[in-house]
């Protein structure tokens, strides 16, 4: 029918494989971290237990499957679930179906995760938690192999990189000064919350590159996501950018999925003929190349009007419920990260509108001693991503998510009294199993200590000079006791 002819993108066909099975693999590596980590930090003897949270809370504010009952049994069943799922998508496999097969695939994907996220309270109260939502629900109705790629999701697509960039860029113009006098990369590198191996390296460069990092930062978050709805090649080039940007912070830095969601949601604006210009085995015609093997070519491949009306009613649903996102980029008190519905979608986006100066540490430390006198040998519990060992190399985690290292970055900055914290240390003096195979390293091998206690110190990158001479990566001093020395009562 030629009036549907404007909804069919069929020239978007790669976008269309890259943004469901990439977006799918997200989703994965998702489930796969609540698998090994919620159970430990949520779980039904976690640091903050959802069961306690749920028999607290009358009201659902936002829906979960937990609502009705919470184990750490259905928490695995679900998170298994969500790896089969996504796994499949990231074959390919629903795709080759009709259109309604990835649809419910995705939207399940949206559920399950959403259950988590909703009972994941601080653990789970990060910006990207919500990216991955929007993104699943929107990416469901790109429809399947058997129809060309739908224009209005692929818009809409492009609208959330826009929120994400923009809005991270404005965060910053109306942040700290650091950003507008272009030296918030003179700090960035060396106080983000988890450094990643090339992180020392790239806060060494001379200042003068520091402060074209911020401008390039500025123009890719300021300018460019304007273009992503230009004519092509305008909107691949400027999904070119993008690309190029999120890829140097993930190689500068640890920031979970946040920046491989930033990368793949900007091929929503690479056409076909812009990915077949730069790399050729990329088909040019969907309906006949790899990507399209078993969808029927010619009129059959036009999307069914039952189909269209679907998409039309989610492309309505997620403009109407763009208002408030708007509203809030216009606003000269603009939210970060913050969700205006339930679902959580179409959401308002941010990051680093202040940039920390000065990077503390907090060291948990315990001892085999009677008394923690002077006398106490004190021995550093090891954690994965975030620094401690002043030596060890950091590593790469991301799109992994260490949620227990990133909340320690917190503390110094908000309160190292909080309750999930003396939980940990209370489950450290346990010894209990599920939290210490959160850690690195426990110098204690499985045995109780006595005593833990916890330190701050002050943290920096170690120079080229300094390093050559100790060996040492960081550089390290303590500034005092944040928390005394604490034991179990003697009846436990």
């Amino acid at each position: 029918m030629e009036w549907t002819a404007w909804f069919d993108a069929p020239e978007y066909e790669f976008a269309r494989q890259v943004l469901q099975r990439g977006i799918a693999a997200i989703y994965f590596v998702a489930f796969l971290s609540s698998l090994n980590q919620f159970p430990a930090l949520l779980g039904e003897r976690g640091l903050l237990p959802v069961p306690d949270v749920l028999a607290r809370s009358r009201r659902r504010d936002r829906p979960t499957l937990f609502s009705w009952r919470y184990s750490d049994r259905l928490l695995r069943a679900v998170c298994w679930a969500g790896l089969l799922i996504s796994a499949v998508l990231v074959l390919g496999v629903p795709q080759q179906g009709p259109p309604w097969v990835p649809l419910l695939a995705f939207l399940t994907l949206w559920l399950l995760y959403m259950s988590i996220v909703n009972v994941g309270q601080t653990f789970y109260g990060f910006g990207w938690e919500m990216l991955l939502l929007e993104a699943g629900f929107t990416v469901a109705f790109l429809g399947s192999d058997q129809t060309p790629p739908p224009r209005t999701i692929l818009i809409l697509l492009a609208w959330l990189v826009f929120r994400l960039e923009f809005g991270a860029g404005m965060i910053k113009i109306r942040g700290g000064s650091e950003w507008r006098d272009l030296t918030a990369l003179y700090y960035h590198h060396e106080t983000q919350p988890m450094p990643g191996p090339l992180s020392r390296q790239a806060h060494l460069l001379p200042k003068a590159w520091h402060r074209i990092e911020v401008l390039g930062n500025h123009f890719s978050q300021l300018v460019v996501p304007f273009f992503l709805f230009a004519p092509q090649p305008v909107a691949s080039a400027a999904a070119g950018v993008i690309i190029l940007t999120q890829l140097w912070l993930v190689a500068s830095g640890n920031f979970a999925w946040l920046n491989w969601m930033a990368i793949l949601l900007a091929f929503a604006a690479v056409s076909d003929p812009v990915a077949h210009a730069l790399v050729p085995a990329i088909p040019l015609d969907w309906h006949t190349g790899v990507w399209g093997a078993g969808a029927p070519a010619g009129e059959g491949s036009q999307a069914p009007v039952p189909w269209l009306v679907v998409v039309f009613l989610a492309t309505v649903l997620l403009l109407v419920l763009s208002y408030r996102p708007i509203e809030n980029l216009l606003s000269k008190y603009q939210l970060m990260n913050a969700a205006f519905n339930r679902w959580q979608l179409v959401n308002a986006y941010g990051a680093f509108g202040s940039v920390t100066k000065q990077r503390i540490e907090i060291i948990v430390e315990g001892t085999l001693a009677a008394e923690p006198d002077d006398t106490a040998e004190w021995r550093e519990y090891g954690f994965r991503g975030k620094p401690g060992d002043v030596r060890r190399v950091p590593r790469q985690w991301a799109p992994y998510h260490l949620r227990l290292d990133w909340l320690m970055w917190f503390l110094p900055l908000r309160s190292v009294h909080e309750q999930w914290f003396y939980a940990f240390l209370e489950r450290l003096l346990e010894a209990d199993r599920p939290t210490l195979r959160l850690l690195r390293h426990d110098p204690f091998d499985g045995a109780r200590p006595r005593w833990v206690r916890v330190t701050s110190y002050l943290y920096r990158f170690a120079t080229r000079a300094e390093f050559r001479q100790t060996g040492q990566r960081w550089i390290r001093l303590q500034l005092g006791e944040s928390i005394p020395p604490l034991s179990l009562p003697p009846d436990t």
